[in-house]
């Protein structure tokens, strides 16, 4: 049973969606590891990055309580827990409002990043350019008149901007170097962030198939999603062991420590029988990723040979 939101201050923590941000933050911090790795780590990129990155998810989140109640997704029949908007207690415009307000914000401090980070105006172009492409993905995920998630492109987005783009950006502004083997780290962390949106679509796939909102799970059915959450769970692990063969950083498969526990939430989304008993193991899995990162840091940065 859905438990109903209170007051206002509660509905606007439902559309902040806390739970989401440790998935945010763990390309950053993987990207700023690998920094540290190969000596090029500066404190005011990772504090900036990450906080650049917690705007944009809760823009992202504020975009996604929005679009999802324009076009019906967060109807009164949807199983998952219930959204701000849906609540009553925040309207559409106030919604809006504070998804200006976090634009501005990512904004603002992602120029201020890449003015510390980039002194090259070409460079500055590029990153600008992948920051205004981020905010405007957040914002279109499900709103708008052709909102992406809507056609099942979604796992494409994330895939890219808390993998590839959040990794290997993150290296890049710390060190303003390329290194190929961090490409690995990149698509485990977008394979990761991809499993925690297939676990939110596949606890949600009765309602999105009543709105006619095609999500993967939607398009291929719960049995080929859970085989597909699979593939992006053990995927993201086999990506680490392909990055210390190629590294000779073993110290690096410290992260496999989390490696259980991801299993673990593999079998419960697919033993999962409804809404309510899959709904914990999207926090558990963008925790367990933070986690996974962490681990992986110690290992290459603390134990690792440079």
């Amino acid at each position: 049973m859905k438990r109903a939101i209170q007051t206002k201050k509660e509905a606007w923590l439902h559309a902040v969606r806390l739970r989401t941000l440790p998935l945010a933050l763990a390309s950053i911090f993987a990207g700023s590891f690998l920094a540290a790795y190969k000596q090029v780590f500066r404190w005011e990129i990772l504090l900036l990055a990450s906080l650049t990155t917690v705007f944009l998810q809760i823009l992202s989140n504020l975009s996604n309580d929005y679009g999802d109640t324009i076009h019906g997704a967060d109807h009164q029949d949807r199983q998952g827990p219930v959204r701000a908007v849906q609540s009553g207690l925040i309207s559409l415009p106030e919604m809006k409002k504070a998804m200006y307000l976090f634009g501005a914000l990512a904004l603002i401090s992602g120029l201020l990043l890449l003015f510390l980070a980039v002194q090259d105006w070409v460079l500055f172009g590029i990153f600008l350019g992948l920051g205004l492409a981020a905010i405007w993905a957040s914002i279109t995920y499900t709103s708008g008149n052709n909102p992406y998630g809507y056609v099942g492109f979604g796992d494409i987005s994330v895939f890219i901007f808390f993998g590839l783009l959040g990794v290997y950006g993150t290296f890049f502004l710390h060190s303003l170097t390329w290194n190929d083997s961090i490409i690995w780290i990149g698509i485990a962390l977008g394979l990761f962030s991809a499993a925690v949106l297939n676990i939110n679509n596949i606890r949600d796939i009765e309602s999105d198939k009543t709105a006619g909102k095609q999500s993967i799970p939607v398009r291929i059915g719960k049995k080929a999603a859970i085989f597909y959450n699979w593939f992006l769970i053990l995927g993201g692990n086999y990506c680490l062991v392909i990055f210390a063969f190629i590294t000779d950083e073993w110290t690096a498969l410290l992260a496999l420590a989390i490696f259980p526990l991801m299993i673990k939430i593999g079998i419960n989304v697919q033993r999962g029988k409804d809404s309510q008993a899959i709904d914990p193991n999207l926090k558990k899995m963008a925790i367990g990723t933070l986690v996974w990162v962490i681990l992986f840091g110690v290992g290459l940065v603390f134990l690792g040979k440079s």
